[in-house]
Parts: C-alpha cells; structure tokens; sequence
C-alpha cells in the first residue's frame, strides 16, 4: 500500500507540476501577444488579455507593466501609477518599471496642486534614481532626473551642480546625447555660448542630431545658421528629402524662405517615408503653418485638416486648425 500510494503522490505531483507548467507558458504567451498589440496601438484588445494573467504567476509583473503603458498612453495617469507599483511589486528588479513609475508621478505632479506636486516630487526623482542603479546605460531616467534637478528647489533635491554631472554621465554612454543634456544645463543658465558650443559638438558627434542643432538656433531666432545646417545638406545630395523636409519645417516655425519650404514641403510628399521619419501628415501640418504665416487662413485649413485625416494625433495640426478657424 505504501507504494501504491507513492505512485500516487508522484502521479499528482507530476500532474501539478505539469498544470503549473502550461499555466505559466500560457500567461508567458498571453503577455507576448498582448505586448505585440500594445505596439501596435491595439490597446483595448491587448488588455483584456493582460488582465488574465493571474497574480503569482512569472508574468504578472510585466503584465501589469504593460497595463501601466496602456493606462499611461491614455491619460490614465493614476491608473497608470497603480499599474506600475503593482509591477514593482511583483518585481523590483526591472529598471524599466521604475522609469515608467517616475514618469506617471511626473506628470500626474505636472497638474497637481502643490501639496501633492511636494509629495510626488521625492518618489519620481526616488523611481528614476532606482531605475539608474538598476541599468546605468539607461539614458531615459539620467534625461528625467535632469529635468528634476533643474526645476526642483533645493530643499527637495534640485541643483545645476547635479543635472551637469548626471549629463556629463551621459556623455560616457552616448556622446551626442551628452553634448545636448549639457547644453540644455547651459541654456538653462542662459550661459548661451556655452551651450551653441555643446549643440555644436552634438551634431558633429553624430548627424542624426543636426535637427536638435537647429532647434536650438531656431529658440535663439538664429534662422540663418539653422537653415544653413540643411542647406549644406542639400549641396552634397540635392535628393536629399528629409533635408528638404527640415527646410520646410523651418520655413514654417520661422516665416522665412516659405516660397522654397513649401516647395520642398511638396518634394517631399512624393517620397515615401521610412519608419521613424517624418509623416506625410507632419509635411502637411508644416505646409498649414507656411499659410498661416502668410496669412492665407483657407489654404492653412486645408492643409491641418488633410494632417488631422492622416494622423488624428498631431497636437500642432488641431492647434492650428483651431487657430484658422477662429
């Protein structure tokens, strides 16, 4: 008997560890799945199947990760929060759990009174500062906690001392980017030399930046030096679209050359962007803003609600065509 009920018992261990087994895959799948419609933007249908996945089990963490990216796409950004902890506490060794918690506490602060705004402050610098130990070449919260340490007062952890080093970090992961987090600290200072020095070497760290160069000579009304990082562009490759795109788009923030940015606006509109350039939808946004600034309100209308067909999304193109249709 004592053998038989051995048998026994390894039978229903066997079985147990074997339901366990395909209950874990299972979720393991069904966050998987739910990740790829996430990415997608199909949100509705990737949280019902984050929502079965069990407490306790291996995926529950990212589970609610992902339910927390849903949340935080949303606006839900207290949801979001609740999504996040949950996570953490299933897991707390994830660096990307903390980034994206320090990141819903800092916008739910951004329109909280200022009880709640001195109550959030210590946690989201706390989840970004946690986020860095767990993953030191993660840039994203090194990027937040200067933000935090130029706009927090003192008291409660703000210094120019400490967003410089935390850039200067920067600059030992990834070069550019650490000339630009520098020159943001500079600016910030109104130490404008400086920071053009800093923006300079971005771009020349690397090309992709040149836009974030421009940026900063468009803010400083400089037009004449930001078109000419394009323009310099075009007379190695006259082809070159998405430097005709930037040409545009500087027309329109600035008002001038618009003749040629929309020329070039148009060019570009018979290229086919490639994933992470810019949309059809933005190129006809920036044509709206060339009307716009010629003080053609119908063409301007035409053009925001062409971008809003395309792409619902583009905050500037409603403004825009809020704007045309006053």
């Amino acid at each position: 008997m004592c053998c038989v009920y051995s048998k026994k018992g390894s039978m229903k261990h066997l079985l147990w560890f074997a339901l366990s087994f395909f209950a874990g895959l299972a979720a393991g799948q069904k966050v998987d799945q739910a990740r790829q419609l996430f990415e997608a933007g199909k949100y509705d249908e990737a949280s019902k199947l984050l929502l079965k996945v069990p407490e306790g089990k291996t995926d529950y963490a990212a589970a609610r990760y992902y339910l927390g990216r849903i949340a935080f796409n949303e606006k839900k950004l207290d949801e979001a929060q609740e999504y996040f902890e949950e996570a953490i506490d299933a897991n707390d060794q994830v660096a990307d759990y903390h980034n994206w918690l320090g990141n819903a506490y800092g916008s739910i602060a951004q329109n909280a009174n200022m009880m709640r705004q001195g109550m959030l402050a210590p946690k989201m610098k706390g989840a970004w500062e946690r986020a860095v130990a767990l993953e030191p070449t993660m840039l994203e919260p090194r990027q937040s906690l200067i933000q935090y340490y130029l706009q927090a007062p003192g008291f409660m952890g703000g210094s120019v001392e400490k967003a410089r080093e935390t850039a200067l970090a920067i600059k030992k992961i990834n070069l550019a980017e650490g000339h630009r987090q520098l020159g943001n600290v500079y600016q910030y200072q109104k130490k404008f030399a400086e920071a053009e020095k800093e923006f300079v070497a971005m771009a020349k760290a690397d090309a992709s930046y040149k836009s974030a160069l421009s940026n900063y000579y468009v803010n400083q009304k400089k037009f004449s030096e930001a078109f000419r990082i394009f323009d310099e562009e075009l007379k190695v490759n006259p082809y070159d679209h998405l430097a005709g795109y930037q040409i545009g788009r500087l027309a329109a923030l600035s008002g001038h050359q618009t003749d040629r940015g929309e020329a070039l606006l148009k060019k570009y509109l018979t290229y086919s962007p490639q994933p992470n350039e810019p949309s059809h939808a933005g190129a006809h946004m920036r044509l709206g803003q060339i009307h716009e600034k010629r003080g053609n309100k119908a063409e301007a209308k035409k053009c925001f609600e062409t971008a809003l067909r395309l792409d619902a999304t583009l905050k500037e193109a409603k403004e825009g065509l809020a704007r045309v249709n006053k």
